[in-house]
């Protein structure tokens, strides 16, 4: 971090700044007097409007008094479901490579992660539902899996959800659903578009569960609006879940600021048209880095759906840590090691190619000489 001259490839967010609209959104609530707190689960007229968001986007009805809860962030929609759901000594299974925030939050409940990795085949990662099954045991109590995923771009198909939903079910566990990036999905690109229309996101796993089903999904405004700073996220699903997450929310943060939620219902109304145009460029960078990392032998990278991350996997790299702090230290580039993902990260690197054009290129370069220099 003390370097001077890094290409930043290791960070999770885009090197684009807030839209001004959601900036002076937030000045204008401030002029306002949202300046104290609110509910603990966020400002009644947010969560409707995101009951609306799931309505149009996704054919969903919920009650936003009861079915929505806003949070100070995604890891704190995370952190307050898990601890709602989990008692000392419990487990929880984590399909991985994966963001590792869920499962230390798992650690931090006294609680054990099982981690279960996706499996790479014909180029496509996949769950493997049999080592899901292995996994189980009697203090089993959540699962926990991430679609668009974080590192891996993979995006949860039909199938997997309806057996995801039928797993869950025949063993009595949560099911918690990370979609932070679902706003960010490249098939959505290829489909007919018209302006002020918004784009389809990744399918929500709340399209398929009934009210009754033991779901929650965890969202945040950090990706798709480029709030990162912002610190402002959401949960929705079960009832009796939210009712006790708001009321650990009390016990952690109190609330979300009310300007920056108020400046969210801003970025859910105007925010289509510059959220598109972002996907747009972000799937030019996705494809000039596929392009680039294709040229050199023995690295393998699944083409991703989602998110803004490649996962690549480096033939003969037993440990990615070393190998990420050598490229560092050698062409100052900085990826994220696989080995920071968990089970199955192991010699791979994760790339966020959510940079400037100009900053990938010089980037990508670097890396390409680096390792066929090897």
């Amino acid at each position: 971090m003390g370097m001077d001259g890094v290409f930043k490839l290791y960070f999770g967010e885009s090197n684009i700044p807030t839209p001004d609209f959601i900036k002076r959104a937030a000045q204008k609530a401030m002029a306002d007097g949202y300046t104290y707190y609110t509910e603990n689960a966020g400002l009644p007229s947010l969560r409707k409007a995101l009951a609306r968001y799931y309505g149009e986007l996704h054919g969903v009805e919920l009650d936003p008094a009861s079915e929505i809860a806003v949070t100070a962030s995604g890891v704190q929609a995370l952190s307050v479901a898990i601890r709602s759901m989990l008692d000392p000594g419990d487990e929880g299974i984590v399909l991985t490579p994966a963001w590792p925030n869920g499962a230390a939050i798992i650690q931090m409940s006294n609680a054990t992660p099982r981690a279960v990795a996706h499996v790479l085949e014909d180029g496509r990662y996949s769950i493997d539902f049999d080592a899901l099954e292995k996994a189980v045991t009697p203090r089993t109590r959540l699962l926990l899996y991430t679609s668009p995923s974080n590192p891996l771009g993979w995006v949860a198909t039909a199938e997997d959800q309806d057996r995801l939903l039928d797993f869950t079910r025949r063993h009595n566990l949560w099911l918690i659903a990370d979609e932070v990036y679902e706003r960010l999905y490249y098939p959505a690109l290829d489909q007919p578009w018209k302006k002020g229309v918004p784009t389809p996101p990744a399918p929500s796993i709340l399209r398929k569960a009934t009210r009754e089903d033991a779901v929650v999904v965890i969202q945040s405004f950090s990706k798709a609006w480029c709030m990162t700073g912002w610190r402002l996220g959401w949960m929705a699903g079960r009832k009796d879940l939210l009712v006790r997450a708001a009321q650990l929310n009390e016990f952690v943060v109190s609330c979300a600021a009310g300007f920056a939620q108020r400046a969210a219902e801003t970025a859910l109304l105007w925010g289509e048209q510059i959220l598109r145009e972002m996907l747009c460029r972000l799937r030019e960078n996705r494809d000039f880095c596929l392009g680039v990392l294709a040229k050199i032998d023995g690295v393998t990278v699944p083409v991703p759906d989602g998110a803004f991350y490649l996962f690549a996997r480096m033939d003969g790299v037993g440990d990615s840590f070393e190998f990420a702090k050598r490229l560092l230290m050698e062409t100052k580039v900085g990826l994220a090691p696989g080995v920071a993902f968990g089970s199955g990260g192991e010699g791979n690197v994760r790339i966020c190619y959510a940079s400037d054009r100009a900053v990938l290129e010089e980037a990508m370069s670097r890396v390409k000489m680096f390792l066929e220099s090897r």
